[in-house]
């Protein structure tokens, strides 16, 4: 079982009306929840846990979920209000404004942790950036660590970030605990400065990076050396969900195959990574060729 622990949100992706006027169109998202539902739709067991509203917004993403097949029981309800997230699209990539005071998902407490019987967790996207709730999903992994594998994509929002110090020594210390990074090399350049994905690797102790740069393919970066993986060919229709979906292949090839444990990530060759990574890709390329974070079904591939 998978584990998937982060937002969930309502993106509102622009639109034209017949009339020619511009305007929004709400769909669910939210960089962690994408990664929940592609792994659901790829037939990998996964669960998600987050602060979902019981607004009207949190009925369409408690849909989602299990329209996806993902088990959504470990989330905490309340009567707050949903994020919305505002999206630009320019030349098919996307940038955010989001609405997120006083949220569900950002006011999620340690109060509210599950109990976790998981062999895998993922952890990543804006919840990471705000309090309270970037501190609880920060227990949350360093308490299950040291015990399950562990998996983060930072995903950084610039434009989201209110306390950039904190959120680096968050960032410092979940990196450090976890097993596997997905950064992309824009994200990997905001971190530490440089697109260096090695040092990055000596300076957290994970197992594996995993550096995306888009329609360049992938590096995967582990201590026995650098394999690159091609990306799939697309028509880009937009990134949305992109990243989120390749994150999601790659787990579910490492589930498929039998690595995503503690135990057994440290056993994975080059073959079993480089299978998982050309997957990712492949379900990435899918999501990229239509608009908004539509994930592909097993059925599709």
């Amino acid at each position: 079982m998978i584990l998937c622990c982060g937002e969930a949100l309502i993106d509102m992706l622009p639109r034209e009306t017949a009339a020619g006027e511009s305007a929004f169109a709400p769909h669910a998202g939210g960089s962690v929840f994408n990664t929940a539902i592609a792994l659901g739709r790829l037939d990998a067991p996964v669960q998600f846990f987050s602060g979902l509203s019981s607004d009207l917004f949190g009925d369409v993403l408690r849909a989602e979920l299990a329209a996806s097949h993902v088990d959504a029981s470990p989330t905490d309800i309340s009567d707050r209000p949903t994020t919305l997230a505002f999206v630009k699209l320019t030349d098919g990539h996307a940038s955010y404004a989001f609405y997120d005071e006083n949220t569900a998902g950002r006011m999620l407490s340690e109060d509210d942790l599950p109990k976790v019987g998981a062999d895998a967790l993922f952890f990543g996207g804006i919840s990471l950036m705000v309090e309270p709730c970037g501190a609880t999903y920060e227990s949350l992994m360093l308490r299950e660590a040291p015990n399950r594998l562990t998996m983060i994509d930072p995903n950084i929002r610039p434009s989201f970030i209110r306390d950039e110090t904190t959120y680096r020594t968050r960032l410092t210390r979940m990196m450090g605990a976890a097993d596997i990074i997905k950064t992309s090399d824009e994200d990997l350049e905001w971190i530490v400065g440089n697109a260096d994905a090695n040092a990055l690797l000596a300076s957290t102790g994970a197992r594996v990076i995993l550096l995306t740069r888009g329609g360049d393919g992938v590096s995967i970066v582990t201590a026995d050396g650098t394999y690159d993986v091609a990306a799939e060919r697309a028509q880009v229709v937009d990134t949305v969900g992109a990243g989120d979906t390749f994150s999601a292949g790659f787990m579910a090839q490492l589930h498929k195959s039998g690595h995503l444990t503690k135990d057994r990530i440290r056993q994975a060759a080059e073959a079993d990574l480089r299978a998982a990574a050309a997957f990712g890709a492949k379900v990435a390329a899918i999501t990229v060729s239509r608009a908004g974070a539509n994930p592909p079904w097993t059925s599709e591939l």
